[in-house]
């Protein structure tokens, strides 16, 4: 554990972007992606089959912290994160195919993005180590089961908070907002949406993404697939004329293949947290008191001027924190 992250690496279907990815693969073990069973973090007890959930109305705001944020030597006894620090890691779900945000270095095999960083910063502040964290790479559509089977304590992943979502993950508050655009090919003609009417668009399976694609009267043919990664290939093979998802991620794919361009106004707009499980309150506050203080001493800024400047213009500013208490 001592100076290096551990990894476990749950089955992806990932296809290969640009080369980057096909780079990836060499670094692994067998020249592709491992499985390896996570030592879950402590689970809940699985709910109770009852009536159907109402429907959601609106999102809820995040727990407020509960006082300033304690010493990683001096987390309160029988709290979340002592069992974190007994264990000696933090067990955190992340991305590896998101380009700036959550991806592998081609180079040195280590993941790196802003979604990394906020994962490392929530390891130092429990720990006092930020290299103590277990990374578990997820889907896309296994962030939500993996919060509710108890395999991570958190998910930093670009997971956009929604009321659906919060019936089974608790959020932090948002530290980053995006805007859901287009990705496609350089000269393509496209500017907007609407210049797509009847056309294929691919989204990430379980995004929110594909609502918003589908709602919209221009009957869209709407591929979903596992990753955004894959719906690019998809694009670059001629078989999508264009891939939707928010402009972070987009502006990180269109960095490593330059025959494509971000394009079109916001269809709509996400508010990234850090999800957990519903019975730990006080690691959501907890996080969310970091998270306070990394808005207040710039850290959570630098981030994302340091993986998002020059890529993306505006680059995000960390959103104020609001709660519900």
């Amino acid at each position: 554990m001592k100076g290096h992250p551990v990894e476990i690496r749950r089955p992806v279907a990932y296809l290969c972007v640009a080369g980057v990815l096909a780079l990836v693969s060499l670094l692994l073990p067998g020249g592709g992606t491992t499985s390896t069973q996570a030592e879950a973090a402590p689970a809940s007890a699985a709910p109770a089959t009852g009536p159907a959930a109402p429907p959601c109305t609106g999102v809820r705001e995040s727990l407020r912290p509960s006082g300033p944020l304690p010493a990683p030597g001096a987390l309160p006894a029988g709290s979340t994160m002592a069992t974190i620090a007994a264990r000696g890691r933090l067990i955190a779900g992340v991305d590896q195919g998101k380009y700036l945000a959550g991806y592998r270095d081609p180079q040195t095999g280590e993941l790196r993005g802003a979604d990394i960083d906020i994962a490392h910063s929530i390891a130092g502040a429990i720990l006092g180590d930020p290299n103590k964290v277990q990374f578990v790479v997820l889907d896309i559509a296994d962030r939500v089961a993996a919060v509710e089977r108890g395999e991570v304590d958190v998910v930093v992943d670009h997971f956009t908070v929604t009321c659906d979502r919060q019936r089974s993950v608790e959020f932090s508050s948002a530290y980053m907002t995006a805007s859901q655009r287009l990705l496609v090919p350089v000269g393509s003609g496209v500017r907007e949406v609407e210049d797509l009417r009847g056309q294929r668009v691919c989204t990430s399976l379980g995004s929110t993404t594909e609502r918003v694609l589908r709602e919209l009267p221009l009957g869209l043919d709407v591929l979903m697939l596992r990753g955004i990664p894959d719906c690019v290939v998809e694009l670059q093979r001629g078989r999508v004329a264009a891939v939707s998802s928010d402009d972070v991620i987009l502006a990180g794919l269109a960095a490593q293949d330059p025959q494509t361009e971000v394009v079109g106004r916001s269809l709509a707009s996400a508010s990234y947290g850090v999800g957990m499980r519903p019975d730990t309150p006080d690691l959501v506050r907890f996080v969310n008191a970091l998270l306070e203080r990394s808005r207040a001493d710039g850290s959570l800024a630098a981030s994302n001027r340091r993986w998002l400047g020059g890529t993306l213009d505006p680059v995000p500013v960390p959103p104020p924190a609001r709660y519900r208490d």
